[in-house]
């Protein structure tokens, strides 16, 4: 199924990578599927941990564009130059965004970190994938978008996968 596909009304969970395509403009699929969200016709949903990942990314893409750093193990090159850190904003401008494209935050209790740990054995998730679904299952939500191939052997979840990535 395409993100176009998706009727009015309908929920569905969002994965980091569909927040990152549309940040940094690679996808013009998600922006659409977030415009969609925004404008209150699909019921869009991602939990905090999938926002605490769209921060690091952002941080680290952010730095790399700047040419703060070069590529290679960016997260430890900004880790032992802490004063690159203090001169980045725009990721934390972007990512204060997603609420307000009407995006349901889901927090990650103690409840549903042990629920993923049951997916991650039973699927063979890591463990921001494996929240994500707890996520979705918890809240009977059937769709999800993301282009991560590993929830592709989730029964009775669709995967919806932007295709101009």
């Amino acid at each position: 199924m395409r993100f176009e596909e998706l009727k009015p009304g309908t929920t569905i969970f969002i994965d980091a990578n569909i927040f990152i395509y549309h940040f940094t403009g690679i996808s013009e699929e998600c922006s659409s599927l977030l415009e969609r969200c925004e404008g209150e016709e699909i019921l869009g949903f991602t939990t905090t941990s999938i926002l605490l990942e769209v921060m690091h990314r952002l941080m680290m893409l952010e730095a790399l564009a700047r040419e703060l750093v070069t590529p290679g193990n960016i997260a430890k090159k900004l880790k032992n130059k802490p004063e690159i850190v203090k001169q980045l904003t725009a990721y934390a401008d972007q990512v204060q965004k997603i609420p307000e494209m009407n995006i349901n935050i889901i927090p990650v209790t103690q409840e549903l970190c042990y629920q993923a740990v049951a997916w991650q054995q039973k699927y063979g998730l890591m463990t921001n994938d494996s929240i994500l679904l707890a996520a979705c299952r918890q809240h009977n939500c059937p769709h999800l978008a993301s282009n991560d191939w590993a929830f592709s052997q989730v029964e009775n979840l669709t995967l919806l996968q932007p295709m101009d990535v």
